[in-house]
C-alpha cells in the first residue's frame, strides 16, 4: 500500500511537471509571437497593412499592441502633407472601430502612459471615439484622475471644432469632475449653442446635460428649461429608468416643471400594471405616489407592502424617501418597510443612515429597536469620521432621535473638526448645542461650560470664516443652507456685511442666490438692493424669466424701491411679458401677485391669468401634481391677486370670485388681546362703540374697528343691530355684504386699528413696513377706512410702560391727535 501510494504521487508530479513545461513553451511562443507581431506594426508603410494585422489577429491583440497600432496609424497620417491627408478614410475604416473597441475594453489594464498615448491617437483621428474612451473611463470611476484631466486638456483645445451634441454631452459628463469654472461655462455655452440649432434631440442627450449640471452643482436655468423641453417632445420614448432618473436631477439641481409632471402622470398611470419587479415598482413609486389621485396611491401603498420583502437596501430607502414626499401616515406600510429595514441597515453608507433616519423620524416610526440601532451605528461612523460634512450631518440627525443621551464624545469630535466647518456645517453643530443644552441632554460634569465654550468657539469659527471670505459666488454656495436663531443672532450681519464688502462681484449669474440670501435674512440693505436693481436692469435680457419672480419677490415682500424704481420695474415686466408662453400657469400667478404688491398690474399678465382656458389648466396642475406647500401658496396668491385687481383696477372687469375660497380658510380670529378691547371701552365710554376680529369686504382681517362722527364722537354699534359676542364685545366673522356695513351719516369715518407684530417690519435696524402689511393698508384705505397700524415695538417699549400711557397712545392714535 505505501509502495502504492509512492507510485502515484510520482506520476502526479511527472504530470505536474509536463504541465509546467507545455505551459512554458505556449507562453515563450505567444511572447515571440506577440513580439513579432509589434514588429510587424511597426513596420508598417501604409495604413492598409495596419489594417490587415489588426483584422487577423483580432483575438491576440494585447492593450499594448492596441496603443501601438493606433499611434502607427497617427504617425503614417502625420508624415503626409494636410491635404492629401486621408483621416475620413482611417475614421471610417471598421478595423479602426475595432481598435477603438479593444481600447475602450481593455481601458482598465492599461498604463496610465499607455492611455494618454492612445487619448492623442483616438483624439486626432476620431472625436466621436474619444468620447466614448473618455466615458468609458468615467465609468472605471476614474473621473478624478490625472488621465482625466488630459480628456479635459483636449476637449479645451478642440471644443470650437465639436458640432456634436451626443459627443459633448458624453465628454461633458465625462471631464465634469476636473474642469474649472470657466471651462464649465464655454462648455454650458457650447452645449446651449448645438442644443439651440437642432431641430430634434435625442432625450439622452439632454439627460446627459442634466448629469453634467449636478455633478458641477449649478442650477443653469437655460438649459434646463431647453433640456425639459427636450423630455417634453420625446415622452413617448421615456422609460421608468429614464423617469424616475429625470425627477431625480430635477430635485437634486432645485428645478420642476408642472407640464412635465402632468404629461409622465398620466402615462405612468396608464400603465401601472407594467411595474411588477422590485426595481421598476420601486422607480415607478417614486416618480408617481407624490403626485398619485387616491386610487392609484392606495394601490402603491398596497403593491410597496406586499413587495416589501424583495425590495434591496437602494429601493428600501427610495420608498421611505418617496412616503415622506407624499406624507403617508400608512402605518401598515411603514412596519412592513422598517421590518426589512433590520437586515439592511449594515450595508448604508454614514449619508444614506442620516437620511434614512430623518425619513423614519418624519413618518413617525415607533420603532424603538430599529432607532436604538441607528444610534450605535451613526455613534460609530462619528468616532471614526475625518470628514466636517459627515461629522456635522451625523450631529444634526442625532437631535432628532427619541431620548438620546448626548455623551462627552461627540462634543469632542464637534470641537475637533470646527476649524475645517463651512458655514452649514457650523449651524447644524451650533444647532444641536443649543436644543440638547436646552433641553437638559448634556448629563456629564462641567457639561454646561463646556457647551458655552464650545459655542463661543463656533462663533468666532463663523466670524473668521465670513471675514476672510473674498469671492462672492463661493460665498453664496455656503449661505442658503443656513439659517435658524444661531445664524440669525451670531452671523446673519456679519454676513451682509461682507456682502457689501463684495459688492462688485455681484453680477446677473449670482443674483437669484444673493436674492435667495436677502430673502431669508429679511433684511432691508440699500446697498445691495441697489446693486442688483442696477445689475438687472443692465443685464434683463441675460436673466431667465423663471428666476425674474425671486428678484421681484425679494423688493416686493421688502417693500423696496430702488433708485431706478420705474426702469427697474418697466424692465422686468417688459422681459416677462415677451415670454409668458415659457413659464409655468402657476408660476404666472405667483409673478402676478408679487408685482400686484409693488403696484404694478401688467395687461398682458392680467388678462392671461383671469382667463377660463388658463385657470381651467392651472386647476389641472393644483390638483394633481403640485406638492402642497405649493398649491397652498399658489392659491393664497391667486386669491390676493384677484382681490388687488378688483380693487385697484375695476376697468379690467375681473369679478372676485373667491368668497368660497376664503370662507374655508377663515383665521380663528385675534382673540388674544381682550384687554386691549378693555381700554379702547375705557377710551371710547362703553363696549358697542367697537367690533373686534372683523371681516371685512374681500375678507380683510383687522383687529378692532370703531366708527368716529364728523365731530370725532364715537357711533353706537347697538343702533345699527350688530350682536354682541360672548365677551360682551361686539364680534363680525360672517355676512360681510351687509351686516355692520349700514352707510355711514355725512362725515363720519370707519377706524381699522391693527397691532402689527415682528413679521411685518423688516429686521434691520430701520424696521421697515413690509410688502404685505402696507399693501393690506392701501387696500383698507380703498375700502374706506382710516388705518391705525399700532407697531409691537412701539406698543412694548419703555415709553409705554403703564396703563395710563398706553390709554393716552391709543386716544392719539384714534383720534388723530400729534
Amino acid at each position: 500500500s505505501k509502495k502504492t501510494n509512492e507510485s502515484g504521487r510520482h506520476s502526479k508530479m511527472l504530470g505536474l511537471r509536463q504541465l509546467c513545461l507545455f505551459t512554458l513553451r505556449r507562453y515563450q511562443a505567444r511572447t515571440l509571437c506577440s513580439d513579432l507581431l509589434l514588429s510587424q506594426i511597426n513596420g508598417c508603410t501604409h495604413e492598409d497593412e495596419v489594417f490587415n494585422l489588426v483584422g487577423r489577429n483580432k483575438a491576440r491583440l494585447s492593450e499594448k499592441h492596441v496603443g501601438i497600432a493606433l499611434n502607427m496609424l497617427w504617425q503614417l497620417q502625420k508624415k503626409e502633407p494636410f491635404l492629401l491627408r486621408a483621416s475620413d478614410y482611417v475614421r471610417n475604416h471598421s478595423q479602426f472601430l475595432t481598435l477603438c473597441i479593444l481600447a475602450e475594453n481593455k481601458v482598465e489594464h492599461m498604463e496610465d502612459e499607455v492611455i494618454v498615448d492612445i487619448l492623442y491617437s483616438i483624439l486626432r483621428l476620431s472625436l466621436p471615439a474619444l468620447s466614448k474612451f473618455a466615458l468609458c473611463l468615467y465609468k472605471q470611476h476614474r473621473q478624478f484622475s490625472p488621465i482625466i484631466g488630459q480628456v479635459a486638456h483636449i476637449v479645451d483645445m478642440k471644443l470650437d471644432s465639436i458640432q456634436d451634441i451626443r459627443i459633448l454631452s458624453v465628454l461633458m459628463i465625462s471631464i465634469s469632475e476636473v474642469i474649472t469654472e470657466s471651462f464649465r461655462d464655454r462648455l454650458l455655452h457650447k452645449a446651449e449653442q448645438l442644443l439651440q440649432e437642432k431641430d430634434e434631440v435625442h432625450f439622452n442627450y439632454a439627460r446627459r446635460i442634466l448629469q453634467f449640471l449636478q455633478n458641477v452643482k449649478l442650477r443653469y436655468h437655460p438649459l434646463l428649461e431647453k433640456c425639459n423641453r427636450i423630455f417634453l417632445e420625446n415622452t413617448s420614448d421615456l422609460d421608468i429608468h429614464s423617469i424616475s432618473h429625470i425627477f431625480g436631477l430635477y430635485e437634486q439641481l432645485g428645478f420642476d416643471s408642472a407640464e412635465f409632471r402632468l404629461v409622465v402622470k398620466q402615462l405612468l398611470s396608464e400603465t401601472i400594471d407594467d411595474y411588477y419587479d422590485p426595481e421598476t415598482f420601486a422607480k415607478l413609486f417614486f416618480s408617481l405616489g407624490p403626485m398619485a389621485g387616491s386610487k392609484v396611491r392606495e394601490r402603491l401603498l398596497v403593491t410597496a407592502g406586499c413587495m416589501a420583502e424583495e425590495f434591496s437596501s437602494y429601493q428600501v430607502l427610495m420608498i421611505l424617501k418617496t412616503m415622506q414626499k407624499m406624507k403617508c401616515r400608512n402605518s401598515h406600510l411603514l412596519k412592513k418597510m422598517t421590518s426589512v429595514l433590520h437586515k439592511h441597515l449594515e450595508s448604508y453608507h454614514v449619508l444614506q443612515l442620516v437620511k434614512l433616519t430623518q425619513y423614519l423620524v418624519m413618518l413617525r416610526c415607533q420603532d424603538l429597536e430599529l432607532f436604538a440601532k441607528l444610534k450605535m451605528l451613526l455613534l460609530g461612523y462619528l468616532k471614526s469620521s475625518v470628514i466636517p460634512a459627515d461629522t456635522a450631518a451625523v450631529i444634526r440627525i442625532l437631535t432628532m432621535l427619541p431620548s438620546f443621551q448626548v455623551k462627552e464624545i461627540i462634543i469632542n469630535k464637534a470641537a475637533a473638526v470646527l476649524p475645517q466647518c463651512r458655514l452649514h456645517h457650523l449651524n447644524c453643530i451650533a444647532t444641536a448645542l443649543v436644543k440638547w443644552n436646552h433641553h437638559g441632554q448634556l448629563h456629564w460634569q462641567n457639561s454646561s461650560e463646556l457647551c458655552a465654550k464650545l459655542l463661543q468657539r463656533l462663533n468666532d469659527c463663523g466670524l473668521q470664516r465670513l471675514q476672510k471670505a473674498n469671492n462672492l459666488n463661493l460665498l453664496l454656495e455656503e449661505l442658503p443652507y443656513v439659517n435658524g436663531e444661531w445664524f440669525g443672532e451670531v452671523l446673519n450681519e456679519e454676513s451682509l456685511a461682507v456682502c457689501q464688502r463684495l459688492i462688485d462681484q455681484i453680477t446677473w449669474e449670482n443674483i437669484l442666490p444673493l436674492s435667495f440670501f436677502l430673502i431669508k435674512s429679511d433684511h432691508r440693505c440699500p446697498a445691495l438692493l441697489d446693486r442688483i436693481s442696477s445689475v438687472t436692469v443692465e443685464s434683463i435680457d441675460k436673466i431667465p424669466p423663471s428666476e425674474i419672480y425671486f428678484i421681484l419677490f425679494l423688493f416686493s415682500t421688502l417693500n423696496y424701491d430702488p433708485p431706478d424704481n420705474e426702469e427697474f420695474f418697466k424692465s422686468c415686466i417688459q422681459h416677462l411679458t415677451s415670454n409668458l408662453s415659457h413659464l409655468e400657469a402657476y408660476h404666472l400667478v405667483l409673478l402676478g401677485h408679487v408685482l400686484a404688491m409693488a403696484g404694478y398690474f401688467p395687461p398682458g399678465l392680467i388678462t392671461t391669468i383671469f382667463n377660463v382656458s388658463f385657470l381651467s389648466k392651472l386647476d389641472a396642475q393644483l390638483k394633481g401634481i403640485l406638492p402642497d406647500t405649493v398649491k397652498q401658496r399658489v392659491h393664497s396668491s391667486l386669491m390676493k391677486l384677484n382681490r388687488a385687481v378688483c380693487l385697484e383696477c375695476p376697468e379690467f372687469h375681473i369679478p372676485w370670485f373667491h368668497e368660497p375660497y376664503c370662507q374655508r380658510n377663515l383665521g380663528c380670529g385675534g382673540f388674544g388681546r381682550q384687554h386691549i378691547h378693555r381700554m379702547l371701552t375705557e377710551i371710547l365710554g362703553g363696549r358697542h362703540y367697537s367690533r373686534i376680529s372683523v371681516l371685512t369686504p374681500y375678507y380683510y382681517e383687522i383687529d378692532f374697528e370703531c366708527v368716529l362722527d364728523v365731530n370725532k364722537k364715537p357711533l353706537s354699534y347697538m343702533a345699527q343691530n350688530i350682536p354682541l359676542d360672548s365677551s360682551g364685545g361686539i364680534h363680525l366673522r360672517h355676512g360681510l355684504k351687509d351686516e355692520g356695513r349700514k352707510a355711514l351719516p355725512p362725515g363720519a369715518q370707519r377706524i381699522a386699528l391693527e397691532f402689527l407684530d415682528s413679521k411685518a417690519f423688516s429686521k434691520d435696524y430701520s424696521r421697515h413696513l413690509k410688502g404685505e402689511p402696507a399693501v393690506k393698508k392701501r387696500h383698507l384705505e380703498m375700502l374706506g377706512y382710516r388705518v391705525v397700524q399700532i407697531p409691537h415695538f412701539e406698543w412694548n417699549s419703555m415709553v409705554l410702560s403703564t396703563k395710563g400711557e398706553q390709554l393716552e397712545y391709543l386716544r392719539q392714535q384714534l383720534y388723530g391727535i400729534q
